[in-house]
């Protein structure tokens, strides 16, 4: 019988576009959080402002879109940049109109956008395609992704010495790992499949987006290094304690902690501005509407490749304590399966190729999705699913931030911590991964091996993972080795392998290499296993027994991903 509208947890529902964030929310860790818009009661007092207050805020706001609006008027009219629209003056322009369209739609209601497109949309494109039968439309959307992946794989010229051969290995590798993954689904019977469809599509639309334009690997490539420009400013702080040469050095203690620190205590001001939560509700309304995950989901996986798995949890921190069992590990996959780009650059300067860490990135944003939810699929209700209420509880009046300067030095404090967390959850995984190997090696010379490792064991068996990634037979082994080597140590061991072979007599094909700078762009390895356990737990210290559970299969989900 054809269905009306569409079910929870079958497919996308259809629910109101209004999401409502209470106005800037602390960051403590005593908060409240409330779902049930009907029975949640507020503070009245909070939510009502005083007519001096308020006339305050408007004037800041027009005076800050008439700063904008002048700014961008002078650098257009500018002589230097008048002739020609350069990269600088399109940038200018986007980010410009950007934040006046921010400030006019603290005036403006969504519903004066959303109405309209909602009068075409519903009676134009969903109710009709609700009227179909939903196995039909599972029908339609697998037929339609199946026909998308086989016209990216023998659609294009063959290039990097491949051959249409290795390329059918790839498409039946895809094939094998998500039946892999649903077969050990916790709850099959809860999955998805419009979420898994439309994130499997998007991977394929993305790569073909970053890899067959110019527009789209310069997009992506200009994000990447504002991010990665962005988390360097805090080597600056760090230079006042060490020097420049230590900072040169790159130091996981010295420039990543740093970093850390730094990015949380400005997601701490942020979100006292009252910035986080616009940005959550806007990713929450898009994602929901587009892949069914909750807002804290959407923006942990869009902000993944940007800033780091560490960094994109604490963007949820209010959240993250609240989270179902399947938000917790869609977060932890998301973070596994991509880099960030503060290290973007260590990567280049092993030769491996912007537009490859790139596209790997964006690629396994909507993957880890569509990957997480076939292996832990939602069975509750998200409190940042389609609406966001942020309650600030009975806080008293002492912990709260008296200004964004306070919120910022309280978040510094908070980094601090969550540096501590990861700092100690590195040292003592890499340590017993040494000291396991250890012992590997005196039980292997018992055997006549000389080196028995984690990472010899783990390459065997990675080897028929490596095979239907299509790797060419006779370079198999090699690129398994190094996919051992990035779970079992890290990334940058990896790489710097990785260029080693390519700088010898011996070194990978072009189309080997490209595959393993593929699969060996993310951070699924037993030091950020680590990593993730020690932010999540100290974001959400009740959590923490849920975190240490699902982090393996996390690690997994994301390595595949």
């Amino acid at each position: 019988m054809a269905e009306s509208t569409p079910t929870v947890g079958a497919e996308f529902p259809v629910v109101s576009d209004q999401i409502i964030t209470q106005k800037r929310p602390l960051i403590s860790d005593d908060k409240h959080f409330s779902t049930d818009v009907e029975n949640t009661t507020t503070d009245e007092g909070s939510r009502k402002q005083s007519p001096f207050r308020r006339i305050i805020r408007v004037a800041l706001l027009l005076a800050t879109a008439a700063l904008i609006l002048g700014w961008w008027i002078s650098a257009t009219v500018l002589k230097a940049t008048r002739p020609r629209w350069n990269v600088r003056r399109v940038q200018q322009t986007v980010f410009a109109w950007m934040f006046l369209l921010i400030i006019a739609f603290r005036f403006i209601p969504n519903s004066a956008v959303t109405r309209p497109v909602a009068a075409v949309w519903f009676p134009v494109v969903q109710q009709p395609w609700y009227r179909i039968p939903r196995r039909l439309r599972l029908a339609i959307g697998w037929s339609c992704l199946i026909a998308f992946i086989l016209a990216s794989a023998f659609g294009f010229p063959l290039s990097y010495n491949s051959d249409y051969g290795h390329r059918a290995i790839s498409v039946l590798g895809l094939l094998v790992f998500q039946c892999g993954f649903y077969l050990s689904s916790t709850n099959r019977s809860e999955i998805c499949w419009p979420t898994v469809v439309t994130g499997l599509f998007i991977q394929q639309a993305v790569a073909l987006f970053v890899l067959k334009t110019s527009v789209g690997y310069s997009i992506f490539r200009y994000i990447a290094n504002l991010a990665e420009g962005f988390l360097t400013q805090a080597d600056v702080g760090a230079e006042f304690f060490f020097d420049a040469a230590t900072i040169a050095k790159n130091w996981f203690f010295v420039n990543t902690l740093a970093a850390i620190i730094f990015f949380i205590a400005t997601i701490q001001m942020l979100y006292y501005l009252g910035v986080m939560q616009w940005i959550i509700k806007g990713f929450a309304w898009f994602f929901f509407k587009l892949m069914n995950v909750s807002g804290a989901e959407a923006v942990v996986a869009a902000a993944s490749p940007w800033v780091g798995m560490g960094e994109s949890a604490c963007l949820v921190k209010p959240y993250v304590d609240t989270m179902t069992a399947s938000e917790l590990h869609l977060c932890m996959t998301s973070g596994f399966s991509t880099i960030s780009g503060a290290v973007l650059s260590a990567y280049i300067s092993f030769g491996v190729p912007p537009q490859n860490l790139i596209t790997s990135s964006v690629m396994s944003i909507p993957a880890s999705i569509a990957i997480s939810k076939m292996r832990v699929p939602e069975t509750e209700e998200p409190v940042t699913r389609g609406r966001v209420i942020v309650d600030r509880g009975e806080e008293s009046l002492e912990d709260r931030p008296v200004n964004a300067l306070h919120a910022f030095s309280r978040g510094g404090l908070f980094g601090l911590k969550v540096a501590g967390y990861i700092l100690t959850n590195v040292l003592i995984i890499l340590s017993l991964v040494s000291a396991f190997n250890a012992v590997l090696t005196w039980v292997g010379r018992g055997f006549g091996i000389d080196k028995l490792t984690l990472q010899l064991i783990l390459g065997y068996v990675a080897y028929p993972v490596t095979f239907l990634l299509g790797v060419p037979s006779h370079e198999i082994f090699t690129v398994a080795q190094l996919l051992a080597t990035k779970l079992i140590e890290n990334e940058f061991a990896a790489y710097t392998e990785l260029a080693a072979i390519q700088a010898s007599s011996n070194p990978l094909s072009n189309r080997a290499f490209t595959i393993a700078s593929y699969s060996l762009c993310g951070f699924a390895n037993l030091g950020s296993l680590g990593i993730q356990i020690g932010v999540l737990s100290a974001l959400a210290p009740s959590q923490a027994k849920v975190i240490a559970r699902m982090a393996t299969s996390a690690m997994i989900c994301g390595f595949i991903s």
